[in-house]
């Protein structure tokens, strides 16, 4: 049977000291850890995406090199800075107790200036070798991230996961941004299909790791509304994928592959989120839910890049 959230966030995350479990100097894979570079790097794909078919499969490489290097300082520094926030909460959960932050090797302060700093030069970066609107949409990113996502509605509002899908759309737009300089309906088709896969990614996520969120006080859907709202919610966005996938052939940037590659596995995707309700064993489908998002974006981003250029 599932439990109701019973603790509550901690009301000092912004003033807490980190809770040291094991400490030590810190070394130049603590400060890559900080950045999450997993999480860079798919964002990172992300954007390369909507510079690829912003430009047709043709443009340049310099132009490619700075968005990249920008955005992905942005991005870095916003990570840096969730881990300052979540110093307090980090310690409570299996999979993130191990962060240099909580862990004492480094300090919460270094790791506040270290995202600050990052965040700062992504966004300047953008500024002087791109342009000043993929800077903007870097920065409103930033602050989506850090402060609507992290340091407001995760401790507060299972509608959480929700809130920091539009950080996490954010990169694809920067990329077609870089290349056209202006917000054309392509770059929004790219948000709204980034957005709307991300719920179900998260919400199979939190499904897995529902007893950590539990022990930390973060009302993640599952945690707050259990596993049977959490199913209905996912197969709700589930299903908005498909239409939001097929909009980008009518936006006219890809062809014939993409479309066929987007119409087979948005209905593997369907298929699997509707396979939830008669699922007896809710980790074991969350899983390959979340392997599945995985998969689905994956082979969707391969493509993107594959289309353009047979086309061309």
């Amino acid at each position: 049977m599932e439990r109701p959230m019973t603790q509550e966030p901690s009301a000092g995350f912004l003033t807490g000291e980190a809770r040291s479990g094991v400490s030590g100097r810190a070394t130049w894979r603590d400060f890559w850890v900080l950045t999450k570079p997993g999480i860079n790097a798919s964002n990172l794909m992300a954007a390369f995406t909507g510079f690829w078919l912003a430009g047709h499969h043709s443009f340049d490489f310099g132009l490619l090199l700075a968005t990249l290097l920008g955005t992905a300082l942005v991005i870095a520094g916003g990570c840096a800075v969730n881990n300052y926030i979540d110093r307090d909460i980090d310690p409570l959960m299996a999979r993130t107790k191990d962060r240099p932050v909580p862990t004492g090797r480094i300090r919460p302060q270094t790791a506040l200036w270290m995202g600050l700093i990052l965040g700062l030069a992504g966004v300047a970066v953008l500024v002087a070798l791109v342009n000043p609107l993929s800077a903007l949409l870097a920065a409103v990113g930033f602050f989506v991230y850090v402060f609507v996502y992290t340091a407001w509605t995760k401790r507060t509002t299972p509608l959480n996961t929700v809130v920091g899908s539009i950080s996490g759309a954010v990169p694809p737009m920067i990329g077609w941004v870089a290349v056209t300089g202006g917000l054309d309906w392509p770059a929004w088709v790219l948000f709204l299909f980034m957005f709307v896969w991300q719920p179900p990614h998260f919400f199979a996520l939190a499904m897995m790791k529902t007893e950590d969120y539990r022990a930390a006080g973060i009302p993640m859907l599952p945690v707050v509304k259990g596993f049977a709202e959490t199913k209905r919610q996912t197969l709700f966005f589930v299903i908005l994928i498909l239409p939001a996938s097929l909009l980008l052939y009518a936006a006219g940037v890809v062809g014939w592959i993409y479309l066929g590659t987007a119409i087979v596995l948005g209905g593997g995707f369907i298929y699997l989120a509707l396979s939830g309700y008669s699922s007896k064993d809710d980790e074991a489908w969350a899983r390959r839910l979340f392997l599945y998002s995985l998969f689905y974006l994956t082979l969707m981003q391969v493509a993107m890049f594959l289309d353009p250029a047979v086309l061309g």
